[in-house]
């Protein structure tokens, strides 16, 4: 047994494994339940007292140098193991990573917004779920108005004249702040609205509006054909052509659409201005009376012009994108060709 002991100790202290699968023989070799050294102990139960003496604190000392010499092995391929993983080469050149880019819808609405601003005019936003007063009524849609069906409403809760809904406009942002403060008012009103309507190219049952209001003392129609024809030519370039025609809208009286030059085509005709050369952008108008003194203004002191826009429209111009679901898809091909603002 003695001599057992001598050449497995040779072995054990001779023993240098060439990978991680060789060091776990070695365990199972020696340490595990059915190796060497429980078999030398099976055969150390049938020894003699005087050989036990002998033998046990050799056989102890086998031990624990078997298992010393796995442990120290097994340190060393795990670090070995780590510090291959942990190696940078830090003379290679750094690895790139995707910048990512505003929105388009975001683009036009902060260039709108900047424009608008070096006009005197705030930024006023408020709730997207509104009441039938602030969403209709104070707008001069009377409950069995016509008017109403020109918009077709998300209804959150039916309960006569307390309707809860979705906006369907920003002009309930006009009318919260014609209701808590007095002219004048220069404020444009940028948010989503909602509508049912069925969603093809060129609608959607969301999308994104920017309203104006201007409220002071001699507000004429001609100040609102100056402000925005500025607002045209500032968004499209000089050159850009406006002309007005005669609209309905509840609440504004006159009432406007304004068109412009086909930016595509330069007015020559194309399929995204029907070939007319002209491209409806807007409605606007002056602020009907009733309209002022529903929020409390007096309506022979004052008077006041508002507009309203669809941005989708003014980016589809800007951009030349014919569909609008392209705004709400997500799609990152789409959403990498607008560079002009990154984050």
């Amino acid at each position: 047994m003695q001599t057992q002991i001598d050449q497995y100790t040779a072995e054990v202290n001779a023993f240098h494994p060439a990978n991680a699968d060789e060091l776990e023989a070695f365990r199972i070799k020696y340490l595990g339940t059915k190796g060497l050294i429980k078999d030398l102990f099976e055969q150390f139960k049938s020894t003699t007292p005087e050989e036990k003496r002998t033998l046990g604190k050799v056989l102890n000392q086998f031990k624990q140098l078997t298992e010393a010499r796995y442990n120290e092995l097994k340190e060393r391929f795990e670090s070995e193991v780590s510090n291959s993983k942990s190696d940078i080469d830090l003379t290679l050149p750094g690895e790139g990573f995707t910048v990512g880019s505003r929105h388009p819808l975001q683009l036009v609405r902060n260039e709108i917004i900047d424009i608008f601003k070096r006009l005197g005019f705030v930024v006023a936003e408020d709730r997207e779920i509104e009441d039938d007063r602030h969403n209709f009524s104070a707008l001069n849609f009377p409950p069995e108005h016509p008017a109403r069906d020109m918009q077709d409403t998300f209804f959150i809760e039916k309960n006569g004249h307390n309707d809860v809904a979705l906006r369907t406009h920003t002009s309930s942002v006009q009318v919260r702040m014609m209701e808590q403060g007095q002219p004048p008012f220069r404020a444009i009103m940028p948010g989503r609205v909602y509508r049912n309507e069925a969603i093809s190219a060129r609608a959607h049952c969301f999308f994104h509006q920017v309203e104006g209001l201007y409220v002071d003392e001699n507000v004429s129609f001609a100040d609102l054909k100056q402000t925005l024809f500025h607002f045209v030519q500032e968004l499209y370039g000089d050159g850009t052509q406006v002309r007005f025609r005669p609209s309905y809208f509840p609440f504004t009286e006159p009432s406007a659409e304004m068109d412009i030059s086909c930016t595509i085509c330069k007015g020559a005709g194309c399929n995204m201005c029907k070939y007319s050369g002209w491209v409806e952008i807007l409605g606007c108008g002056m602020v009907d009376p009733n309209v002022l003194e529903n929020c409390g203004i007096d309506s022979e002191k004052y008077t006041g012009f508002a507009f309203g826009m669809g941005i989708e429209r003014i980016t589809n111009l800007k951009y030349v994108i014919r569909d609008l679901r392209l705004f709400s898809e997500n799609d990152v091909r789409f959403l990498r060709q607008f560079k002009t603002e990154v984050i």
